[in-house]
């Protein structure tokens, strides 16, 4: 019996949509990944994209657990001295919150070529508004 190996061109992408509000951060953020890299599929292969694409909306209403919301930091450091720049949730959330899920996201996908492929068929929105109705997505429901 041979191994089988989905090509490129074989995949049937189908769009999802994630409604993220009121859910855990991690868990969307799970859902995501697995749906981007195709894991949930039989014809998976680790090294073809075969994953979905996948609308995330309500991004300014996901809940971190505990005390994250103020304790946890994300941190950038952009090489110069004296140039570290930390922030917490709270305050990327008023800044920017689209950029909660997108970086939970990218951390859970590879970090290579095919993860940058992955990571371009994930479009976040922070309202219930998004411009992808021409493509029928499907509602994906997180337990």
């Amino acid at each position: 019996m041979k191994t089988f190996s989905a090509k490129a061109q074989d995949v049937e992408r189908k769009w999802y949509v994630i409604d993220a509000a009121d859910k855990v951060l991690g868990q969307v953020a799970r859902e995501a990944a697995v749906l981007l890299r195709g894991k949930h599929k039989p014809i998976f292969t680790p090294h073809v994209d075969t994953g979905d694409n996948v609308i995330i909306i309500n991004a300014e209403k996901v809940v971190l657990t505990g005390n994250k919301e103020t304790q946890k930091i994300y941190t950038a450091y952009t090489g110069y001295v004296g140039n570290q720049k930390v922030e917490t949730p709270k305050k990327v959330r008023e800044r920017h919150p689209e950029l909660l899920v997108e970086r939970a996201v990218k951390g859970m996908i590879p970090h290579n070529k095919l993860g940058s492929a992955v990571y371009k068929k994930l479009h976040v929105y922070a309202g219930t508004e998004h411009p992808h109705a021409a493509q029928n997505p499907e509602t994906f429901e997180i337990a």
